[in-house]
């Protein structure tokens, strides 16, 4: 058996070798590259296993694969180093100017989403004959609803967007990771029947939602400005790249893991530490060889574990398992997140525009814009052992794939048609 470090070892050399094949021999953006190879090797080890089952390669691999914790690797780890090196890089100002548009798209947005979702794959479910109850499809609905940081945020930078809707994007897939985790665990909870979330009890679940989702996000932005200070004072008070680095790192892992002691939202409030580091920060506290060496350093950073968390979610398919005859929920899963993404940025952008201008396209551009990624795998695995699960994972991974591989490849396509005259 495998340790850890021959894992990280595995990964690492993957990635490698196929990131130097895509450049060599693809040219795909570099994580839409790496997934699309982590899954063409993973269908051909089935098939290699189901010709030769006596070589063994395959089971080796599955087991290796089965003992990461995908969800603890996302949620618990990889996620809050790869949303503090986004921040780190957004222009505060920039955003501040999209606040309303990213502030109702990143909660309302997530709702409506949620909504629209769980209810369209619960009625085709029961169209279809698959065993999904609503509250179990309202999970789905949550658990799809965010965009992925990580792959928003990898294709922003490779398509050329207008400004105002690469922020729209790009703040939207930052923050509304905390009302998405909020609304699954609140619907998990209602689908596993925990006492507290009866049917009888809707008036007051509904409060309780709603409070926990303020506790979370308005304890996220405190707690991270309170952490991002600090980091601040620490960095203004030195002139030396490695140990500013060195705080970078640990106010990055230390306000994340903090969260979630505090009970607060840790994606969030790592996300407003890396906003004010990476322009009040630089701006205040760094000279320029610092602000070089640091923001290289977390470039770095966000490409190397950006390659891993994509070949992780190919390599999955190693261990999914999933049965032929759930297959077909993708096919009706894709059209339906799309529409429920669609009337998720329709309805808020339509709002604004009473009181403000957007861009040509702006629409069309959020909505096929919106990538699905490692976030909704994570959470789709972490489900528990249900007569819904292996329908709801397949529905999760087939969204995810075409999200990352489809979207992200005609994207720019899409920004053509429809952001010019």
């Amino acid at each position: 058996m495998l340790t850890i470090f021959e894992i990280a070892a595995l990964l690492l050399g993957l990635s490698a070798l196929f990131g130097w094949f895509n450049l060599r021999f693809l040219n795909l953006p570099h994580t839409i590259g790496l997934l699309v190879m982590a899954i063409v090797s993973s269908l051909l080890l089935i098939v290699i296993q189901w010709l030769f089952p006596g070589l063994g390669i395959t089971n080796t691999l599955q087991t290796t694969v089965s003992r990461i914790d995908f969800y603890a690797a996302v949620m618990n780890g990889i996620l809050s180093f790869l949303l503090f090196a986004g921040a780190l890089h957004v222009e505060l100002d920039t955003l501040r100017g999209q606040k309303w548009a990213i502030g109702l798209m990143a909660s309302i947005g997530v709702v409506i989403s949620t909504v629209i979702a769980g209810f369209g794959i619960y009625f085709a479910c029961q169209l279809f004959g698959f065993p999904v109850s609503l509250p179990w499809a309202l999970v789905f609905g949550a658990l799809i609803s965010p965009t992925d940081p990580v792959a928003v945020l990898g294709l922003l930078k490779t398509v050329n967007v207008p400004e105002s809707i690469k922020a729209k994007i790009a703040g939207e897939a930052l923050f509304n990771d905390g009302a998405a985790v909020v609304a699954f665990t609140f619907l998990l909870a209602l689908a596993l029947g925990i006492p507290g979330h009866a049917p009888g009890e809707t008036h007051d679940s509904i409060i309780s939602i709603v409070g926990h989702f303020l506790f979370q996000g308005v304890g996220g932005i405190v707690f991270g400005l309170v952490t991002g200070w600090i980091a601040y004072r620490a960095m203004a008070s030195v002139d030396d790249p490695m140990v500013e680095i060195l705080i970078s790192i640990g106010v990055c892992a230390a306000t994340y893991a903090l969260s979630i002691r505090l009970n607060v939202s840790g994606p969030i409030a790592v996300v407003v530490t890396g906003l004010l580091i990476g322009n009040h920060g630089a701006e205040h506290a760094m000279s320029e060889k610092v602000q070089e060496y640091l923001f290289s350093f977390w470039e770095v950073i966000d490409e190397l574990l950006n390659s891993v968390l994509f070949l992780l979610i190919g390599l999955e398919v190693l261990v999914l398992a999933v049965d032929p005859t759930n297959s077909w929920i993708v096919f009706l899963a894709i059209p339906i997140v799309l529409a429920a993404r669609f009337v998720s940025v329709a309805v808020p952008i339509s709002l604004l525009s009473v009181l403000q201008s957007f861009s040509r396209g702006a629409i069309p551009i959020l909505t096929w814009g919106g990538l699905r990624g490692g976030v909704s795998v994570a959470l789709a695995l972490s489900l528990p052992d249900s007569e819904a699960k292996p329908v709801l994972l397949a529905a999760t991974y087939g969204v995810v794939i075409f999200s990352i591989i489809v979207q992200g490849l005609t994207v720019k396509w899409v920004i053509q048609r429809t952001s010019t005259p």
